[in-house]
């Protein structure tokens, strides 16, 4: 079984800064593809930004320029840095993470979320 736990969040002032992380646990064999969801209340839950395991990148419009997504292979943890935080960007973040796991001599591929983290912006 794999977990992803997500790290990182809580209440920051408008313009402020805060660093998300996503550690993955388990009997991982690879993480093809890790990204950020993002959750405000009322709406739907969106991407944020996405990496793959050959470091592309994605990014929402809205925070390009000023979130950047990356990923430390060794330790199986992803990372969010999120620079001039702003009230709109108020929610609660998701780690999601397409992980290759060992079982039985055999690879399979499976989708994993984290259980969420609160990131408040206040203006």
């Amino acid at each position: 079984q794999v977990q992803l736990v997500e790290s990182g969040g809580g209440l920051v002032q408008a313009g402020g800064s805060l660093r998300l992380s996503c550690a993955a646990s388990g009997s991982i064999f690879s993480i093809p593809n890790m990204g950020w969801y993002r959750q405000a209340p009322g709406k739907q839950r969106e991407l944020v930004a996405a990496i793959t395991s050959g470091g592309t990148t994605t990014y929402q419009d809205s925070v390009k320029g000023r979130f950047t997504i990356s990923r430390d292979d060794a330790k199986n943890t992803g990372y969010l840095q999120m620079n001039s935080l702003k009230p709109e960007d108020t929610a609660v973040y998701y780690c999601s993470a397409t992980v290759v796991v060992s079982q039985k001599f055999s690879l399979y591929e499976y989708d994993y979320w984290g259980q969420g983290t609160q990131v408040t912006v206040s203006s």
